[in-house]
């Protein structure tokens, strides 16, 4: 673990220029993209996919049915990938483990007094080995907002690495709820610790809190994850979360990983999407470029 006197001095975090981060967004929004190539972005995007459910009314009914989907999101469209991953509370990650059994699709969970964040680091740490000795392939935490608006850094840095730890062998998603953050230059900040912390990912938002993942914010912490590629040679993934809800704006973001990454990041390796109603809307483009029609949306099931 990085002692505090080695953190770099995130207040010199690079200033973000809005005007140039929103013109280049919206270039990405305007490429062409041909119908071949569309479709194989769509089975990418698919590909990329948490299908979440975090709901405090969770059954392992449910669980089990969204872990069923998982595996099996059209069986009329043989041809198309799982999603990457599922993610579920810390005590709905056994029920998930079994559910998705020689699949191959991860089991994540939330931990760290997820949505809120607030609560003592022994119990987020608690909360933390409790999912990775469940079974969790992956843990999404949630940075203390506050603490950072406060201005304490090294208290944010120090709490990552702890969980970092706390995971083991498994990949660690920060979140750093950027419609908390107010700024891009905070988001920037923000990005930086966590990256600097041992995020295996970056992640925008919990998906509770409105504004969620947008596209200037996600460039900025692309950009974050680029600068810290250049000086290091280190990968660190990326996860929007929140409000991508149609096929059309996933490819968008695609696009966009593509020109400022590049191809090593267009895997779910190093890309996800966090979304429950993703899924659908790509099947039934998926369905339409292969049939030529859209299906009813009850082929699909909600969970």
């Amino acid at each position: 673990m990085m002692n505090t006197i080695d953190i770099p001095n995130f207040r010199m975090s690079p200033v973000v220029d809005q005007v140039g981060v929103e013109e280049r967004v919206a270039r990405f929004t305007t490429r062409s993209i041909k119908k071949s190539s569309k479709v194989q972005a769509l089975k990418l995007a698919l590909n990329m996919i948490d299908l979440t459910t975090l709901e405090g009314k969770d059954t392992p009914g449910k669980v089990k049915q969204m872990c069923y989907k998982a595996a099996h999101l059209c069986d009329q469209l043989p041809d198309i990938p799982t999603v990457a991953a599922v993610c579920v509370y810390p005590t709905h990650v056994r029920t998930a483990k079994a559910a998705l059994t020689g699949t191959g699709i991860r089991v994540a969970s939330v931990t760290t007094a997820f949505p809120s964040g607030n609560t003592t680091r022994e119990v987020k740490l608690s909360d933390t080995r409790f999912a990775v000795d469940e079974g969790a392939d992956e843990v999404d935490m949630v940075i203390s907002r506050g603490e950072f608006l406060e201005g304490n850094y090294g208290f944010v840095f120090d709490e990552i690495a702890s969980i970092k730890e706390a995971c083991g062998q498994a990949r660690l998603k920060v979140i750093l709820e950027t419609g908390e953050l107010s700024t891009l230059d905070n988001i920037r900040r923000a990005s930086d610790i966590a990256i600097y912390a041992g995020a295996d990912f970056i992640k925008t938002s919990t998906g509770k809190i409105q504004p969620a993942a947008t596209m200037p914010v996600t460039l900025v912490m692309l950009q974050a994850i680029k600068d810290h590629f250049y000086k290091t040679g280190k990968m660190v993934g990326m996860k929007p979360a929140g409000g991508i809800s149609t096929a059309k704006l996933a490819v968008h973001y695609l696009v966009m990983l593509h020109e400022t990454l590049g191809d090593a990041w267009m895997t779910n390796e190093w890309f996800r999407f966090g979304a429950s109603s993703l899924a659908n809307d790509i099947l039934l483009q998926l369905g339409k470029e292969k049939h030529g029609t859209y299906q009813s949306k009850d082929y699909f099931s909600n969970d």
